[in-house]
């Protein structure tokens, strides 16, 4: 703890970007069980699941901006679809000192770093919930990702600019 009344903001000062959480919600979700109860009985074998990732940032006033973090997954055996699960879970951050090298990284990486851990609990508590095994997702490389998102831009969405100061 910062004893000289800074509140550990002396990089923020010294014109470093920073970033900082100002919420977190879930903004849309959906989870289907379309078989139950036939779906629900044991199984030999496991079930395909596929996931899919997706990150959109907006600004939102001056120095903040939203961030969604798009998760789908859906466990299929066979023809038949055991459940899917869709969920947007969604971040206000605000940002200082960001500069337009800085704020695409910061949105398309740090950002969703950030609401992974929260996201990926509420994919793990719903499949659970549904009568299946808790789906604990693998980490994203969200660096990965971005770096596509760069060699192939229409594909990821708009870009942003930074926040007014």
């Amino acid at each position: 703890m910062a004893e000289d009344g800074s509140n550990g903001q002396e990089g923020l000062a010294a014109g470093q970007p920073g970033i900082s959480v100002v919420a977190q919600y879930v903004k849309d979700f959906s989870f289907e069980n379309p078989g139950a109860p036939e779906t629900l009985r044991p199984r030999g074998t496991s079930p395909n699941i596929g996931v899919s990732v997706g990150v959109s940032p907006r600004p939102i006033g001056e120095n903040q901006v939203e961030v969604e973090l798009r998760l789908e997954a859906r466990a299929i055996d066979g023809e038949t679809t055991l459940f899917a699960i869709e969920l947007v879970y969604a971040g206000l951050f605000r940002l200082a000192n960001v500069t337009q090298e800085t704020i695409n990284p910061i949105m398309l990486i740090e950002c969703p770093r950030l609401l992974f851990p929260f996201a990926r609990q509420i994919i793990a508590s719903a499949s659970q919930a549904g009568g299946f095994p808790p789906l604990l997702l693998d980490p994203i490389d969200f660096v990965a990702l971005y770096r596509q998102r760069m060699v192939n831009p229409g594909a990821g969405g708009p870009t942003a600019q930074p926040p007014a100061n």
